[in-house]
């Protein structure tokens, strides 16, 4: 399965730590959501289209309350990039 771009930017922030804060109405459903990467910054790419693709597709979950995580299943669909390998070697150009 493909994913763009953009998911792909929101995926690798969350592999490498960050999460998806949600702001839910009184029915429960989503209404806002909030991206913070590792270091607390807020990511301008997750909006609510993202999250809902992200979800829909299980690369993205929940549980007890807490903030969205990445699943096994999207650390498989995410790509590798140069500044996730721990700094090993050089990245080709």
């Amino acid at each position: 399965m493909d994913i763009s771009r953009e998911e792909q930017r929101v995926l690798h922030a969350l592999a490498q730590g960050g999460a998806i804060h949600a702001t839910k109405s009184p029915n429960g459903k989503v209404v806002a959501v909030k991206c913070l990467n590792r270091d607390g910054w807020l990511m301008d790419q997750c909006n609510l289209r993202i999250f809902r693709k992200l979800k829909s597709k299980r690369a993205i979950a929940s549980q007890d309350g807490r903030p969205y995580r990445i699943t096994r299943r999207g650390l498989e669909l995410v790509r590798s990039e140069a500044d996730n390998r721990g700094g090993r070697g050089v990245a080709a150009k």
